[in-house]
């Protein structure tokens, strides 16, 4: 079996005005329309939604992270549970990040070196190693659709040399990732697709090396890692743009983390097609929810009588069901439903953004579009 079978994507038009793009990627589990956000389900779930409600908002494929699943429950568990499709009952694609993420914000609690990284456990303190080719056969166990080589991810603040020499460990971890994904059968009778992570920092010189390092590896899509970590958005724009300019063109590019609507739409514009980050149900647990008009606090006291929905424009089972004054009601009682309620709304949100992104696309005029949306937030 091909180490990618089921997997394809294909470039379906170019915004004429604009570098975005309008795609479609098939994977074993099922069809992905791009520009897409993939909802962050990190322990296997995204926090207080079930995988019935995620389907009715839109949701195309979510997102595991293999250093928590690794932790707990385990990829023994998992194996003998057939995947995590089937652990967690959902039934379409799962990404998987390789975890480098999730090391790099350990800091003291771990040391990278050239095999890979040794680190403490979060969650009780125990030591672990994590090599490109063990985080290889972690997500092979785990059964993702599309699984992330392990990289270095720099602090922005990183110096120039500093940003280097990770690029030089990311490369050579991308290698060996990509000779332990071919060495293996996939677990689970269908293929998984490897995408490298474009690495680099705040220098463009330096994205331009990490890119075409990674392109030699002629890998079924690339991730633009390292950014959304501290950086001002314009230079995580300029860093984008750097990658996508080079990336070629008929292969997915997934910007990692980012998942603010003004930077899903900017980045768009630059070419991007996935997206991932946790600010929809993270936020949705506080009380804001994201509008077209902008973000909403729904603890503020001007909500106590306002027996509107979060959005006038969102058919999703909060809006359809519920008022602003009736969820500020929930908020202020501590009810476990009102998390619930803002944190679906938010991902409904997001997918009818990258609806809106895609149609956009197809019909030439994402440009005025872009406008259109940034005069919506004015009207605020």
């Amino acid at each position: 079996m091909s180490a990618a079978q089921g997997f394809e994507f294909t470039l379906l038009h170019t915004d004429a005005h604009s570098a975005a793009r309008r795609g479609r990627i098939q994977t074993a589990h099922g069809t992905i329309e791009t520009p897409v956000f993939m909802p962050v389900g990190t322990q296997g779930t995204v926090k207080s939604l079930s995988p019935d409600e995620l389907r009715d908002t839109g949701s195309q494929i979510i997102l595991g992270n293999t250093y928590h699943l690794y932790l707990r429950p385990g990829t023994a568990l998992l194996q003998q549970a057939g995947g995590l499709h089937r652990f967690a009952n959902w039934p379409g694609p799962i990404l998987t990040d390789s975890g480098g993420y999730q090391v790099f914000s350990l800091s003291g609690l771990r040391k990278i070196h050239e095999d890979g990284v040794r680190f403490q456990s979060h969650i009780d303190g125990s030591y672990h190693d994590f090599t490109p080719e063990n985080v290889m056969d972690m997500q092979r166990l785990i059964g993702a659709d599309i699984i992330m080589a392990f990289d270095e991810c720099p602090p922005h603040t990183a110096t120039e040399p500093y940003v280097a020499r990770s690029n030089e460990i990311t490369r050579k971890w991308a290698h060996r990732c990509r000779e332990a994904w071919l060495a293996k059968e996939p677990a689970y009778g269908y293929g998984q697709a490897l995408f490298g992570i474009v690495q680099g920092g705040v220098f463009p010189h330096l994205r331009r090396e990490s890119a075409h390092q990674l392109i030699e590896l002629d890998l079924p899509g690339y991730a633009i890692g390292g950014l959304s970590v501290g950086e001002p958005a314009p230079v995580m724009y300029e860093m984008t743009g750097v990658v996508t300019g080079i990336l070629p063109a008929d292969k997915p590019r997934y910007l990692m983390g980012v998942g603010k609507p003004e930077n899903m739409v900017e980045a768009v514009a630059l070419g991007v097609d996935m997206f991932d980050c946790v600010i929809p149900t993270r936020n949705g647990r506080r009380g804001q929810a994201f509008t077209w008009q902008g973000t909403i606090n729904l603890r503020n006291a001007r909500f106590r009588d306002d027996f509107s929905p979060i959005d006038a424009d969102c058919p999703c089972y909060a809006c359809a069901n519920f008022s602003r004054a009736y969820i500020r009601h929930l908020l202020q009682a501590g009810e476990l439903f009102a998390l619930r309620l803002v944190s679906l709304h938010n991902i409904a949100f997001f997918h009818q953004l990258m609806q809106a992104m895609r149609e956009a696309i197809e019909q030439d005029r994402f440009a005025q579009w872009k406008r259109d949306f940034y005069a919506g937030l004015e009207q605020k």
